[in-house]
């Protein structure tokens, strides 16, 4: 299939890493490039490639915060199952937040969505946000609060929610929004004195909705480059060798590696949306803390569609859990087999940290493919 299979062509990549391997001979003794990628779904591609594994040893990827579920802060999970547990709401939401543990603790262990499901908590998967209006108006004598996590890629679709819920009229709609941006966080990143990052390689799926020009301001600042690829394995090995060209030239620019799906402005449509219905926001990161405007609310206008303030919640920080590392995952401080719970009592099905929980999570990509 055109733009799938030419892009799995083993010949290509034989060839594009050799590229990489001289240019990587070039670099001075002693010196390495740190690249970062900040998607979920670039995580599991080169774990599941063995990407890694095929670059020089002087080349290193580095996961960074791209996975929206792992990111989302435990005192938001702490909301969500206070929401829950009230006999009026039903809590909608997509599988993966099921799983990923809160700062409640019960006999030392954090309760999840799932577990107070199984107590008799109302929580419905939904696969769509859909689901939401449809839920919402067979059950007329319950409110349901959609759980609105992600970044900027399902952010617009979640937000029509209330688009929909304005046009049918529904009241009993609302959302508990941690939306995440992603420009905010490499600033986040790149301000950090303990990390030593060289480039970034920037999320399609983000880039097609904010555009390759949104990473503009910040590569101009901090002399960072940005390339944007697709996730099949040539896409990200050409990616990285234009991240070392740029590097050994001494340049920075965004360089858009996946011009058949991003554009230069992005989606102009659901940037609108957003626009029409969110504002820019300080929230908490998990394992990383609160990034000042970092994050995305719902306008004032539309304040009776935001549970926060229909319920009178007040979401705070989570503490961290001291029993695992995944904060320092996130950052890319640490690889997901230094946590000393790694594989041990924190695995897939016993997830202890959502890096674990997440199908596009660090650890979870690591346990699979590289333990």
């Amino acid at each position: 299939m055109k733009y799938i299979d030419e892009f799995k062509n083993p010949n290509a990549a034989k060839a594009i890493l050799a590229k990489i391997a001289k240019l990587a001979e070039t670099l001075p003794a002693g010196k390495s490039i740190n690249i970062m990628e900040v998607c979920g779904s670039h995580t599991m591609a080169i774990a599941r490639f063995a990407i890694k594994e095929l670059l020089p040893s002087n080349i290193d990827l580095i996961s960074g915060p791209g996975c929206p579920v792992c990111v989302t802060d435990s005192g938001y999970i702490d909301a969500a199952m206070k929401l829950a547990l009230r006999d009026d709401v039903i809590i909608a939401t997509f599988g993966d937040m099921v799983n990923v543990p809160g700062a409640i603790e019960q006999h030392h262990d954090s309760l999840t969505l799932a577990k107070i499901r199984g107590e008799g908590a109302h929580v419905e998967v939904c696969y769509s946000p859909m689901r939401a209006v449809e839920l919402a108006e067979s059950n007329p004598e319950h409110e349901v609060v959609f759980l609105a996590i992600g970044f900027e890629t399902t952010a617009a679709p979640v937000v029509s929610l209330v688009d929909i819920a304005i046009k049918k009229e529904i009241g009993n709609l609302s959302l508990l929004t941690a939306f995440k941006l992603v420009p905010p966080a490499l600033e986040a990143l790149a301000n950090d004195p303990e990390l030593n990052i060289d480039a970034f390689l920037s999320p399609a799926h983000v880039s097609a909705i904010i555009g390759a020009d949104a990473y503009k301001t910040f590569v101009h600042k901090h002399h960072t480059p940005c390339v944007i690829a697709s996730f099949e394995p040539v896409d990200i090995i050409y990616g990285i060798e234009k991240i070392i060209e740029q590097i050994i030239n001494k340049e920075a620019f965004v360089d858009n590696q996946y011009k058949r799906v991003v554009k230069q402005k992005g989606n102009i449509i659901a940037l609108k949306i957003l626009e029409k219905y969110l504002e820019t926001a300080d929230v908490a990161w998990r394992g990383i803390g609160v990034i000042p405007q970092s994050g995305m609310k719902l306008r004032k206008k539309y304040s009776k569609y935001d549970a926060e303030q229909r319920f009178g919640l007040q979401i705070k920080p989570g503490i961290p859990d001291k029993r695992c590392r995944c904060g320092d995952v996130l950052k890319g401080k640490i690889k997901p087999d230094k946590c000393a719970m790694f594989a041990e009592k924190c695995t897939p099905l016993n997830p202890v940290g959502p890096c674990m929980v997440s199908s596009e999570g660090a650890c979870a990509a690591w346990y699979k493919y590289r333990r």
